[in-house]
């Protein structure tokens, strides 16, 4: 990449880390935000002393503790606000009666310093509100989309996540990895629509792929993931939200050992890719329904097997990358330039993966996100993590839904552990 687009791909990250920051502005040896209220204090101080006496500026000291306001708190900002009276008060006196301001002045730099500590005082609690919010937000985002270590089960991964809204944080897409002592699952899908419905549902979807991906078998998972969208979507009916969310996803299973393939469900998601010393190639697109969806299809997508190498890196991605546009309104060509990146000797680590594929998004639309963006890149390595012992695993569980199929209840209770083994 030239040295001009990283600095361009630097700048943006750096402002949207700036966007969400924030920093209460207080006085302080770290923040000397007093000093240009101090600065203007003196200046005005000056000038008035040395003015003629027919053009005063005395009266421009109201706007003293008016900037004390927006950078101080609300103590320095009554100190300036009682500054600018007692200056005001000795400049006026020093003058003769010819060129005095008089009371009435006085009583107005007065009062504007009560607004300005009030006013000072206002939007140190709306910040503190701001703070909570963002707290909430982040501890949101941390419940849907948990961190990812660098290393877990038998993969190697790398990560990102771009919203759309840099104030919310998190949005419709989601991924995360279970290693199990099936295999490693790895999840990543995008929830139709916005807002914290989505939100909620993509929470709904993970929370189910977390506790089904470890104990079920592959297909087992794809249904328990599609029952739940829809067991989401009529307790939504209940609550009286016309809310009827899908998903597009795709579930990955990598193999315990290395098998030299992988097991794939994709829920009409696009086609993830691979990158690899023969170049990049797609995976079989997605053509069956989305997850919530197979009531109306009939079936589940299939579990498909597809050939994979150990050396190889899938990534996965969502909408944001594939319908990424430009001023022009073009697509991104997100596999031609993957195919360059390795035509340039790009690295194939998932870390390396995830940053080309971030980059590319965002200098393609010239760092104006239309829609969340969720990447994920794995790779299979020996010894990448601690794999979950298969002698820790329980017995089966019985599925959600009877013979009939799915049932929006969520069927049967599951039987206990000590009646399935006769007390």
């Amino acid at each position: 990449m030239k040295p001009t687009a990283s600095l361009r791909v630097a700048r943006w990250r750096r402002r949207r880390r700036d966007d969400r920051a924030v920093r209460p502005l207080r006085a302080g040896r770290r923040a000397p935000f007093w000093l240009l209220p101090a600065l203007l204090l003196v200046a005005i101080v000056v000038g008035d002393w040395n003015s003629s006496g027919e053009l005063r500026i005395v009266t421009w000291i109201v706007l003293v503790p008016g900037i004390a306001a927006a950078l101080c708190g609300v103590v320095m900002t009554a100190l300036f606000a009682a500054a600018a009276a007692v200056c005001y008060y000795q400049l006026d006196r020093a003058w003769g009666y010819q060129y005095a301001e008089g009371p009435a002045d006085f009583w107005l730099v007065v009062a504007g310093g009560l607004l300005a500590v009030l006013a000072s005082w206002l939007r140190r609690r709306a910040q503190h509100r701001l703070l909570g919010l963002e707290n909430g937000a982040e501890a949101t985002r941390l419940a849907v989309l948990r961190p990812l270590p660098r290393r877990t089960g038998n993969l190697s991964l790398a990560s990102a996540y771009l919203a759309a809204d840099a104030d919310a944080r998190v949005g419709g897409d989601f991924f995360d990895v279970q290693p199990s002592p099936h295999g490693t699952r790895v999840l990543l899908g995008d929830i139709q629509g916005k807002g914290t419905t989505a939100v909620d549902a993509a929470s709904a979807l993970l929370g189910t792929f977390r506790e089904a991906g470890y104990y079920e078998e592959l297909g087992t998972v794809a249904e328990r993931l599609d029952n739940r969208m829809r067991r989401h979507n009529q307790y939504s009916a209940d609550l009286g939200q016309p809310f009827e969310r899908f998903a597009t996803a795709v579930l990955i299973g990598f193999p315990a050992e290395d098998e030299g393939w992988i097991d794939m469900v994709n829920f009409g998601h696009p086609a993830p890719l691979v990158l690899g010393r023969s170049g990049v190639r797609p995976l079989p697109e997605g053509n069956g329904p989305p997850v919530g969806l197979s009531t109306f299809a009939g079936e589940l997508p299939p579990v498909v097997r597809v050939p994979f190498e150990r050396s190889e890196t899938l990534l996965l991605f969502t909408d944001g990358v594939t319908e990424a546009r430009d001023r022009a309104g073009r697509f991104l060509p997100v596999a031609a330039r993957l195919a360059a990146y390795l035509a340039d000797d790009g690295d194939t680590a998932p870390l390396s993966v995830v940053r080309a594929v971030e980059d590319a998004v965002i200098l393609h639309t010239h760092g104006r996100l239309q829609d969340d963006t969720a990447i994920l890149a794995v790779r299979a390595e020996p010894g990448a993590g601690t794999a979950p012992p298969a002698e820790l695993a329980p017995d089966a569980l019985p599925r959600d839904h009877g013979p009939a199929g799915p049932d929006l209840t969520g069927g049967p209770r599951p039987a206990r552990r000590d009646d399935r083994r006769g007390g």
